[in-house]
């Protein structure tokens, strides 16, 4: 009894245990240039379904390079609007994140501030979120597509 007790533990362990590969709050800093595009929109509105694809109000990319520096690219009614600034990667008790710092002023910056900065969570390797939905701005989700 007491084997089987103790092989369905370490079982348990083991396949509690994730892989950056697909969970977990990695990011993979020596792989440079890192682009990633917007894939998923949510709203505030309680069982509104996330716009995806077509359907999002715009199409949007952060470019990150490895001199630390980003920029943004946000295509909304044929018209195409960029931001540059530097990134910085940083992590806390949640996990990964990086911190954005915009050269100047734009409509580009989603936070829930007036700074110039920008924080993104990394989901994972492959995803990324915004914050700003925690002050009623847009869920936006990213996925890694370089």
């Amino acid at each position: 009894m007491k084997k089987l007790l103790f092989v369905s533990l370490l079982m348990s362990i083991l396949f509690s245990c994730s892989n950056d590969d697909d969970t977990g709050n990695a990011f993979i800093a020596d792989q440079f240039p890192q682009k990633w595009q917007l894939i998923e929109m949510t709203g505030s509105i309680a069982d509104m379904p996330p716009l995806t694809g077509d359907n999002l109000e715009w199409q949007e990319s952060y470019l990150l390079q490895s001199d630390n520096t980003f920029i943004k690219s946000r295509e909304r009614d044929n018209v195409t609007t960029e931001a540059k600034g530097a990134f910085t990667i940083k992590s806390d008790a949640g996990g990964s994140f990086a911190e954005l710092t915009y050269e100047t002023e734009n409509s580009l910056i989603e936070n829930c501030s007036v700074e110039l900065k920008e924080i993104m969570r990394f989901n994972s390797v492959n995803r990324m979120s915004g914050i700003s939905q925690a002050c009623d701005g847009p869920g936006l989700l990213y996925e890694r597509i370089e």
